[in-house]
């Protein structure tokens, strides 16, 4: 069974449109930038829509060699589509390590920390599979988030 893609959050603006290539692009980055074979699972924030502007959040959970530990990066997204094209930027930010089984309770506080500003995330297991990333990937059209080499 196919889970739908995120949402965005539900407001008084969610009908805003934000920018649909965003989240899965961010995504493929994530996938390029780490490897799934290194994740250990995604947390997908709902991202934040005005206009055709939006930004958003995912947490990865990566192994540490040999280790118990996970480290917590976090890929924060900004997407503006305009008159003149898309404009996309990813930053990834080390947040440091933890045992695995205390990142629920970090997500918890992230959530907590951010008020209002973003909704309970999604939490996706990847444990080292290519096979559930892509099916991540495939919860979106292709057409946004495969690119055209360049």
């Amino acid at each position: 069974m196919r889970k739908a893609p995120v949402e965005g959050r539900s407001d008084e603006r969610a009908d805003d449109p934000g920018v649909p290539e965003a989240l899965p692009r961010a995504l493929a980055e994530a996938r390029r930038r780490f490897g799934a074979e290194k994740m250990d699972r995604l947390w997908v924030f709902p991202p934040i829509r005005r206009g055709r502007r939006e930004r958003g959040l995912v947490a990865v959970s990566t192994f540490l060699e040999g280790e118990e530990r996970r480290c917590v990066i976090t890929l924060a997204y900004t997407a503006e589509r305009t008159g003149k094209g898309l404009t996309l930027e990813h930053v990834f930010h080390e947040e440091g390590d933890a045992p695995a089984e205390l990142l629920p309770r970090v997500m918890e506080g992230v959530v907590r920390r951010a008020g209002n500003a973003y909704g309970e995330p999604r939490e996706v297991e990847i444990d080292m599979s290519a096979e559930k990333y892509q099916e991540l990937l495939d919860e979106f059209d292709p057409a946004l988030w495969v690119l055209e080499p360049t």
